[in-house]
């Protein structure tokens, strides 16, 4: 592994002399990499930029002061009407796979990273303006976002990292006072995104598709240095940096589908190098069980339908895989031997997958013990939930009530067409949690800790983007992004947030807004 070109990562000294430049504190190591990597470019100014929400624990973590931002200059900055002092604002270049055709040019079309921040534990993360404007990289785009889905954005990101999901989080939300085209005319809005980095499968991609070798290398000892240390230590860093990224993302897909989460575009360009989900576009959290659930509408083949996420996303890793082999040759002296290497490492995935879903699956029926059968006995409550249409998330959060009183089973099979269905389940199940030694407490207090009370559901959210969207009226998407900032509380008192949809109110399809 070379270091020449790679940025250092230490600390560095920032001018005092305006308080909000201190409160940033940037240390931006992208911007050293070499021009080829991105375009500079400032945020395009607006018309009456006006916060609607910060996100103030965020803000404090990050070490911000949630007052500032919430200044007039501070608003400026999250708007980019402003550049806080200390700020490089740049569009990154990537590349990607949409729904399987590849383009070789993309990147940031519609977003500037402003910088590099610290945060209190040391953790280096990116701040990022999304619907900032024309780049380099906009394809003929206005570069805009608009107000609806910069809030689901906000909603469903800060849903995640509550649920203990690696996610991109909302720092701020901001109007323009413009109109945005789209289908029709919408209120503008800028989204104000962090994230442990940018850095996308596409992006290496963009370097592969040209040849460029020494970009490829610069990225992946940049990615090593920033996201995966121990690698450069390995015998061979292009590979444990393969590894690392496979071991997040085999993790991460196993923990959406413990949710009923559905990301709708998983193209290599919405992949992250860091384990992060990000992107989150026509998103949302399956209801009633079905593996084939699909919202986003412009998936219209179901490549990206909730049963197909692990596959996909071996796929956008073995393009990954593909990126990388120019210098995992140059590392193992071989083109033969980086492919196998490749191979091998992209064979670690389903049995890493299988195994953090296994254990999340056994967690939600309070299982702390591994046995023969206990495969077959989830998968058999999950065929069950299917045929009979049961809530996901419902099911899950009942049957912690039902693991604690054998009377809790009646409310669990209120959610099944059949309830005669979950009752010949349950028998198995109980007979199973005899074998089980943990403390009944403990275990509950497990399985209510893998099966969340509440999350963004489709029909509350596209109310509250209504709301705003078409009054003004932001005090639902207040009430919404509490709601699932603390999803394993029960709170009987919002009951409205954790019932599903009634047939009038279901949503079916959700749209990416770009």
């Amino acid at each position: 592994m070379s270091s020449q070109d790679v940025p250092e990562f230490g600390d560095s000294a920032v001018s005092d002399s305006d308080p909000l430049a201190v409160r940033f504190n940037f240390l931006n190591t992208y911007a050293r990499l070499p021009e080829r990597f991105y375009a500079r470019v400032n945020p395009t100014l607006v018309a009456v930029p006006s916060l609607v929400k910060i996100n103030v624990e965020l803000a404090r973590y990050l070490g911000l002061d949630p007052n500032a931002l919430k200044s007039t200059q501070g608003v400026e900055i999250l708007a980019g009407n402003r550049v806080a002092e200390g700020s490089e604002p740049l569009a990154m270049a990537y590349a990607g796979h949409q729904f399987g055709h590849f383009v070789p040019q993309l990147g940031d079309g519609r977003a500037n990273l402003l910088g590099e921040v610290i945060a209190v534990n040391g953790v280096r993360y990116d701040v990022q303006l999304k619907g900032s404007g024309r780049t380099p990289f906009s394809r003929g785009g206005d570069g805009r976002a608009v107000l609806g889905p910069v809030l689901r954005e906000y909603i469903v990101s800060e849903a995640m990292a509550a649920l203990g999901v690696p996610s991109t989080r909302a720092l701020a939300a901001v109007t323009t006072g413009e109109r945005v085209y789209r289908e029709t005319i919408w209120p503008g809005a800028v989204l104000t995104r962090v994230a442990a980095s940018h850095l996308r499968v596409g992006t290496f991609q963009y370097f592969a598709a040209k040849g460029d070798t020494e970009g490829t290398r610069q990225l992946a000892d940049y990615a090593i240095a920033r996201h995966y240390p121990g690698a450069s230590q390995a015998k061979q860093p292009y590979r444990a940096l393969l590894d690392g990224v496979i071991a997040r993302q085999s993790n991460l897909v196993a923990q959406w589908m413990l949710l009923g989460f559905i990301h709708g575009v998983m193209n290599t360009d919405n992949t992250s190098i860091s384990g992060e989900t990000i992107d989150y576009g026509p998103c949302a959290f399956m209801e009633a069980y079905d593996p084939t659930t699909v919202f986003s509408s412009i998936d219209q083949q179901g490549r990206y339908a909730y049963a197909n996420q692990p596959r996909a996303m071996l796929w956008n890793l073995t393009r990954l895989a593909e990126a990388l082999l120019p210098v995992m040759a140059e590392e193992v002296g071989d083109d033969e031997a980086a492919l196998e290497s490749a191979k091998e490492a992209l064979s670690a995935f389903d049995p890493q997958y299988e195994a953090a879903r296994s254990a999340g699956l056994r967690r939600k029926l309070g299982l702390l013990t591994e046995r023969q059968g206990d495969a077959a006995l989830v998968e058999d409550l999950l065929e069950r939930m299917a045929s009979n249409h049961a809530d996901f998330t419902l099911t899950f959060r009942r049957l912690c009530d039902a693991a604690a009183d054998p009377l809790g089973d009646r409310e669990v099979s209120k959610l099944f067409d059949n309830p005669v269905a979950y009752d010949s389940w349950a028998a198995g199940w109980r007979r199973r949690l005899e074998e089980e030694s943990t403390a009944l407490q403990s275990r509950t207090e497990m399985m209510r800790m893998a099966s969340p009370a509440f999350i963004p559901r489709n029909h509350l959210v596209e109310e509250a983007l209504s709301a705003a969207t078409e009054g003004q009226d932001f005090q639902p998407f207040e009430e919404i992004v509490n709601v699932v900032s603390r999803p394993y509380k029960d709170r009987p008192e919002l009951l409205r947030y954790a019932t599903p949809a009634s047939p009038d109110e279901y949503v079916s399809h959700t749209f990416c807004g770009t």
